[in-house]
């Protein structure tokens, strides 16, 4: 079977502390993992489709939608204080740090970088968030979009680079920018988040065995207390994991829809 972080490696010491973690995982549970890479802009979907996925990272808007729906395993719980040691995350809708923009009101009418339509935090969530504002304006909020870009690394860049005026990111992406890429993260300044929601789960595909799934689950709610991984888990900003299940992100597509009663299909 095989591993992968992809949607948290956000530089090289974030991809080698989590194949150092997935390699203990795999010992711990007794299975064979072997850590690939899935590099832009290779389609996260055409992963999240393998039949050998063995523990990998998966956003939750997709993974509502997903028929079969794969296994979950575990959800990450992030350290810093803001998550109230729950598996949570949200959106911060960031600008330059010397941008003259201070709210959502002030960001209407310029441009806006987004990842892709079927993420959660790159697009679902901020639709959600604009669209009582959009319901108030006619329906349309940005002079134009800037993407999908794929990864929130290319949001940042978006957005400092000029070709954006603000951009969403994942907040536990945007705190790992941040502890490592000091610089980048301070060129950053957040106007706005949304409301947290459940944050990806490490999944195995549909077709593993249960016996398999529930020993890698099992490896990952032992991460939170394995001084073996003390160094990866501060690297990581990483409590441990907690369990979590597919219906937990159920939520995911009633507030699409809540978005979609505004008439506001798409960020525009």
């Amino acid at each position: 079977m095989i591993a992968n972080a992809r949607m948290y490696s956000i530089g090289p010491g974030t991809a080698e502390a989590w194949r150092a973690l997935f390699e203990w995982v795999a010992a711990r549970a007794g299975v064979e993992l072997r850590v690939v890479d899935h590099p832009p802009p290779r389609p996260l979907a055409a992963l999240w489709s393998r039949s050998d996925l063995g523990c990998a990272f998966m956003c939750g808007f997709p993974l509502a939608r997903s028929n079969p729906r794969p296994r979950v395993l575990a959800a990450p719980v992030p350290a810093p204080a803001a998550y109230g040691h729950a598996p949570v995350y949200w959106s911060d809708i960031v600008v330059r740090a010397d941008s003259p923009i201070r709210s959502l009101d002030e960001l209407f009418g310029r441009r806006f970088a987004y990842t892709a339509e079927d993420s959660q935090s790159g697009y679902q969530a901020p639709r959600r968030l604009f669209a009582p504002s959009a319901g108030a304006r006619g329906g349309r909020l940005f002079a134009a979009t800037v993407g999908p870009l794929v990864t929130p690394r290319r949001v940042v860049d978006a957005v400092l680079a000029g070709e954006a005026d603000a951009g969403a990111l994942d907040s536990y992406a945007h705190d790992l920018i941040r502890a490592h890429e000091p610089m980048l993260g301070a060129g950053l300044r957040v106007i706005a988040s949304t409301p947290p929601t459940p944050i990806p789960s490490l999944v195995a595909a549909a077709a593993v065995a249960e016996a398999d799934a529930q020993r890698i689950a099992a490896a990952l709610i032992d991460i939170g207390a394995a001084t073996a991984l003390a160094a990866v888990r501060a690297h990581l900003l990483l409590d441990g994991f907690a369990p979590q299940s597919a219906h937990d992100y159920d939520i995911l597509l009633d507030f699409a829809a809540e978005a979609d009663r505004f008439g506001y299909s798409s960020i525009a």
